[in-house]
């Protein structure tokens, strides 16, 4: 079973403040996950380098200026499964739909995603929706969050709470 950490949404305007957390979410969230999906608005993607020697897969997102290597829209592939990353735009209402429209007519079994900072993990049509919520600012969400995705004999997601 390959385990991913998944998270989006984290808002940091620089790397010297967001270290210490981040190796807090990598030391107690993280630790067993190969593999990072950061679904955007990173705001300064040199935070992508927190996650030591694992493989780290990103997206743009609305806050994020335009980097090199750091494409709108992925389809990543891990243990047999093709994941869908892409962090999503405009109003709650309808955010799921977008972000699957965009991977329409692809062969796709999940579809991971930010933007709206509220925590959801469910299927559609055998397609896995995941969005991590935030680790740093839920918003009207519930709790600050991160999530799980384990590829093993299918792809399944779990949110993490992270308050404490």
């Amino acid at each position: 079973m390959i385990k991913i950490g998944v998270l989006s949404d984290t808002h940091f305007a620089g790397i010297q403040e967001s270290l210490p957390f981040l190796e807090r979410l990598t030391t107690e969230y993280f630790d067993e996950c190969e593999i990072i999906l950061h679904a955007g608005d990173m705001v300064d993607p040199a935070i992508l380098l927190a996650f030591g020697q694992r493989q780290v897969y990103a997206v743009q997102g609305n806050m994020d200026a335009a980097a090199p290597g750091i494409p709108l829209r992925r389809i990543v592939e891990v243990g047999g499964f093709r994941i869908g990353l892409i962090h999503g735009w405009g109003p709650p209402a309808g955010l799921e739909e977008r972000v699957l429209k965009e991977f329409h007519g692809e062969r796709i079994d999940g579809v991971v995603y930010g933007h709206s900072h509220h925590p959801l993990c469910v299927r559609r049509e055998g397609i896995l929706l995941f969005n991590p919520g935030s680790p740093t600012d839920r918003r009207r969400a519930p709790f600050h969050s991160v999530g799980i995705l384990s590829a093993g004999a299918s792809l399944e997601g779990r949110i993490l709470r992270i308050d404490r």
